[in-house]
């Protein structure tokens, strides 16, 4: 039986992916999907904004350097964290960084950052078992993220004994968009990345094309994604990535369409399928 890793270049031919991931976010792994010999065809679920330069962020941030640990969340909260320090002067290099995953731990290197800390899995619950975070007592952690993030970070780093404060740079929002297109591109699989981003799809779905939706195939970066797919009632096949990268995605992708049974013999959708215009 091929594995999950099987992501030559005929992994994913005549696999039509669906690519949620934001617009500046989404080349990497149309690419590899492409590569592969899939299709990829980009939708994104989330729109991202930079947030405003309000008062109380720009004081923080002028105080950056008196903070001892300075956490980012994500590749977004890198870049739109990158573009209000920089101007301000630049990254404090004192600091203790860490980086929740690999994919943010590379988007800092791209500033000349290398964050001290990256967890081998992406999650909050794997950055809070490093050794290097136990011990907090009095120590100042700032954590830049989007607006409205989770709270468990900064929660058991407050228990934990240390001072935490939230930068919110930038803000997320679901696109209005048009599923019409997507149903009739005869899609065989949805990559989503976040929670939020499948909320989001969820919503742009309507009542029209929430039954076709909840019926897809989607690949996801973890096994909570998965679960939270399940929450939402979906009762297609859900792939949770054995990692949390683009590689990750592209191989559970690739195993799937390798070994699952039936493949289209004609058209992806007949005339049911397809949604009216």
């Amino acid at each position: 039986m091929p594995s999950d890793g099987a992501t030559d270049g005929q992994a994913l031919v005549g696999c039509r992916i669906l690519v949620t991931r934001p617009h500046h976010q989404a080349g990497a792994l149309c690419s590899l999907i492409e590569q592969a010999g899939g299709i990829a065809i980009r939708l994104p679920a989330i729109e991202i904004i930079a947030a405003p330069m309000s008062p109380a962020l720009l004081q923080t941030l002028q105080q950056l350097s008196q903070f001892d640990v300075a956490i980012f969340i994500s590749a977004n909260a890198v870049y739109y964290g990158g573009q209000l320090l920089a101007r301000l002067g630049g990254w404090p290099r004192q600091l203790q960084y860490a980086a929740v995953g690999q994919k943010t731990a590379t988007a800092m290197q791209g500033q000349g950052i290398t964050p001290d800390i990256v967890p081998a899995a992406f999650s909050s619950e794997a950055l809070l078992a490093d050794p290097r975070l136990q011990a907090m007592q009095g120590r100042r952690v700032v954590i830049f993220r989007g607006g409205g993030g989770r709270e468990l970070l900064g929660d058991v780093l407050r228990a934990r004994g240390a001072h935490v404060e939230y930068v919110e740079v930038y803000d997320r929002r679901c696109p209005a968009s048009d599923l019409v297109p997507v149903r009739n591109a005869g899609i065989d699989a949805i990559v989503v990345t976040s929670n939020e981003g499948l909320d989001n799809l969820y919503t742009m779905a309507g009542d029209h094309h929430r039954q076709w939706l909840l019926a897809q195939t989607l690949a996801l970066i973890s096994e909570r994604g998965a679960q939270h797919a399940r929450s939402l009632g979906f009762r297609g096949s859900l792939l949770p990535a054995h990692e949390a990268s683009d590689p990750g995605l592209l191989a559970v992708l690739s195993g799937w369409w390798s070994t699952r049974p039936t493949r289209p013999a004609g058209p992806h959708f007949g005339a049911n399928s397809k949604a009216s215009e």
